[in-house]
């Protein structure tokens, strides 16, 4: 008799809706992830990401993180008002980062950044901006840690450029846990705020609020964007999570 695979999998769905009070609470988006756990310890996270507003997104992400929550590599194609973007693949290394990847706009590129891993990806799927939380350390309380240490696939707020490495550092703050309640139901969670964005970026980044469940598995729970963006994520589909 065959035996069963050694891993878990985790599928959710996220909605992307607007809080600005025009559109107040319009659907805008929304994102189909699947996070499986293998027998060695490695997350491998799949997300395809929609965004309507125009020039409408497309984009799909393959992620490999380590035990630690660390990146291992990635691939990321993307999709902008209807047409093929750009395309790529990324390793990091102890030591080392480095992509291959074609654009619209620069063609092929080849990078390879002497650096030591990278605490945290932004390959800008929502998912992700919860896996990440696992980098601040929960014994410290509420407080605030500069991670200086980061990779984006893409500088752009939507994600709609490149996809290439683009390193930059930004503060985390755990607000507290809290308890909240989503349409998929109630759960225990971690609040944080991302802040303190610093890189060359072309637009600062408002405030970003995410709350995750209070467990080892960090599976995004809500978001609100502040700012120029008003924007709101929520979780309405769960499976898999025991």
């Amino acid at each position: 008799m065959n035996k069963p695979p050694h891993h878990r999998t985790i599928r959710g769905t996220i909605r992307y809706t607007s809080d600005k009070p025009e559109r107040l609470g319009q659907e805008r988006g929304r994102e189909y992830f699947m996070m499986t756990d293998q027998s060695d310890g490695n997350r491998i996270v799949h997300a395809h990401c929609e965004i309507d507003d125009a020039p409408d997104v497309i984009r799909d992400v393959v992620l490999a993180l380590a035990p630690d929550g660390r990146p291992l590599d990635a691939s990321v194609r993307l999709s902008v008002g209807g047409r093929f973007e750009g395309t790529a693949w990324m390793r990091f290394g102890e030591h080392s980062a480095e992509c291959e990847s074609y654009n619209q706009r620069d063609g092929r590129i080849s990078q390879r950044l002497e650096r030591d891993r990278p605490v945290g990806l932004g390959a800008h799927p929502i998912c992700g901006d919860a896996l990440f939380l696992r980098a601040y350390d929960l014994s410290k309380g509420p407080g605030k840690t500069f991670f200086p240490n980061v990779m984006l696939t893409s500088p752009d707020h939507r994600g709609a450029t490149g996809p290439l490495l683009f390193p930059l550092g930004f503060g985390l703050e755990f607000v507290g846990r809290e308890e909240i309640e989503v349409p998929v139901g109630r759960f225990n969670a971690l609040h944080f705020r991302y802040v303190d964005t610093a890189g060359n970026m072309p637009e600062e980044h408002p405030v970003y609020d995410v709350w995750c469940t209070d467990d080892d598995n960090y599976i995004f729970l809500r978001g609100c964007v502040g700012g120029y963006m008003q924007t709101r994520y929520e979780l309405v589909e769960l499976r898999g999570l025991e």
